[in-house]
């Protein structure tokens, strides 16, 4: 008679599980709670004490850590001291281990939960289990994902173990207890960036494609996921989010982010196409169609307010790829869900983003850094030049540094305090991106209200003259540049009110 071992915190199907097994003459050895459960299912089961002759000890901490349990799943089978010694021992081999582990995420993920019982969470004989039998996967079936169950029976039952079975479920129990620790470690470490990195991700789901067709392509979530995310999100309305959705969703959700008040963003490639912000949401919807009215076509639209009718009206009117609000009015929903393909997601709002550490991947490794969560205010801006700006203005240069903040660099932001005008973004040279912003800005009536924001310094003092040389009076930068006292000059020359933040948002 074969043995198998069973011990799962997860109790989905394995009294079935274990019932095929013991109809495929296996012996059934379980521990603490799982040995309940199938002993009052009427299966026949032995307790763990009997294999080790040992109590379960330390409430449970030591039970399978002992070598009759060890022994038996890393004996080579072939081997014929191997199985001499187990004989020896009057050790069993064990054939399958059935095992999944202590819940320690979803235990960490519960308000309030003290380090404690934090702690009590971390499964040390699961995953000794797991790792034994799966490093001996030339014998050892090693089962732990309840949604294996079936396949293995059927592969007992209808002898066809294979080699590379065993294997393809060897290799899930390491990803599995490696995600596991991962969990456990990030717990545990101190923020910032330690030697080793760890990070762990669960499947989302598999995409159509990446960026373009001929790349394949998955989405994973965070193994502790953040509740503010696009894959998070209730996709109420329309096709699977693809590749660049998700990254043009997540680009959006940071943008809105960044507002309190009833405020619109529209996004096009990463990039900011329009944002305004107003005292409903219907015209902050305006406002932010109107900032640029092309490059919305196929874009995605933020909203941090419900989705009232007329502003849903107003976004039926033309082709975009996704929306996303914390919630829709019954009618609102029903005017945008006659486009069928139009994803309409709906995901709660919020202001307070988490200090985390993202990584960017590079050929042969990654690249980390902290989230550029730092906002200005009207306190953190020096007048550098002999105009001062009007209080107008210093409201404007507030909204046009928040939202620079995620145009690509080179990154250029014309707006008002309530709207943007035109953006250059992604330019090799900064003046390049001056002039395509100004290029759309001039075509909007309150033009004559406008500042120029840019997220780095000026190198040189062209970018102030050419906004002086049309119609610009307010520009705001990092300042920080050898040429600094240029840019200040010419401004001088040329009437513009100079600031200063003293803080670059680059956004590669």
């Amino acid at each position: 008679m074969k043995r198998a071992l069973i011990s799962v915190s997860d109790k989905t199907n394995v009294v079935t599980f274990a019932q095929g097994l013991v109809a495929a003459d296996y012996e059934v050895v379980s521990t603490g709670g799982t040995y309940k459960t199938l002993a009052a299912a009427g299966v026949p089961v032995t307790p763990i004490e009997k294999v080790t002759n040992f109590p379960e000890m330390l409430d449970g901490r030591v039970k399978t850590l002992h070598p009759n349990v060890h022994a038996g799943l890393l004996a080579k089978r072939d081997n014929e001291a191997h199985m001499q010694q187990l004989a020896d021992h009057q050790i069993t081999p064990i054939d399958v281990v059935a095992v999944n582990l202590y819940p320690f995420k979803q235990t960490i993920t519960q308000p309030d939960v003290s380090e404690a019982d934090a702690i009590e969470q971390i499964d040390i004989g699961g995953p000794s289990m797991l790792r034994s039998g799966a490093k001996n996967f030339a014998s050892v079936l090693t089962v732990v994902d309840p949604e294996d169950y079936e396949r293995v029976l059927d592969a007992i039952q209808t002898d066809h173990n294979t080699i590379e079975l065993r294997k393809e479920l060897a290799a899930k129990v390491f990803l599995h207890t490696a995600a596991y620790d991962a969990v456990i470690a990030q717990y545990l470490s101190k923020p910032g960036f330690t030697e080793k990195i760890t990070n762990s991700y669960d499947l989302f789901e598999p995409l159509r494609y990446g960026e373009n067709s001929q790349q394949a392509a998955a989405a994973y979530k965070d193994a502790v996921p953040e509740a503010y995310s696009v894959l998070n999100a209730d996709i109420m309305h329309g096709k699977q989010l693809s590749y660049n959705n998700i990254r043009d969703a997540d680009a959006a959700l940071r943008m809105i982010a960044e507002f309190k008040e009833p405020t619109v963003v529209t996004v096009k490639h990463m990039n900011p196409a329009g944002i305004g912000k107003a005292d409903t949401i219907e015209a902050a919807w305006d406002k932010a169609f109107e900032g640029d009215s092309v490059s919305i076509f196929g874009g995605i639209v933020a909203l941090n307010r419900k989705v009232d009718f007329a502003t849903a009206h107003k976004m039926h009117q033309i082709f975009l790829e996704i929306i996303i609000a914390p919630d829709y009015d019954d009618d609102a929903y029903a005017e945008l869900a006659q486009k069928k393909n139009l994803r309409i997601l709906k995901l709660p709002f919020t202001n307070q983003i988490p200090q985390r550490i993202e990584t960017t991947s590079v050929l042969g490794g990654a690249v980390m850094q902290e989230r550029d969560l730092d906002v200005e205010t009207v306190a953190d801006l020096e007048v550098v030049s002999k105009h001062q700006p009007t209080p107008e203005q210093l409201k404007a240069m507030v909204f046009a540094q928040t939202v620079v903040k995620y145009a690509k660099s080179n990154a250029i932001v014309v707006a008002t305090a309530d709207q943007t005008l035109g953006i250059g973004a992604g330019q090799p040279n900064r003046i390049d991106s001056v002039k395509i912003a100004i290029k759309h800005a001039q075509t909007k009536p309150n033009y004559d209200q406008a500042v120029l924001a840019s997220d780095a310094f000026f190198p040189m003092d062209d970018s102030v003259s050419f906004a002086a040389e049309h119609g610009i009076t307010a520009v705001v930068e990092p300042g920080g540049s050898i040429k600094d006292q240029d840019s200040i000059d010419k401004a001088n020359e040329l009437g513009v009110a100079l600031v200063f933040t003293g803080k670059r948002h680059f956004k590669h």
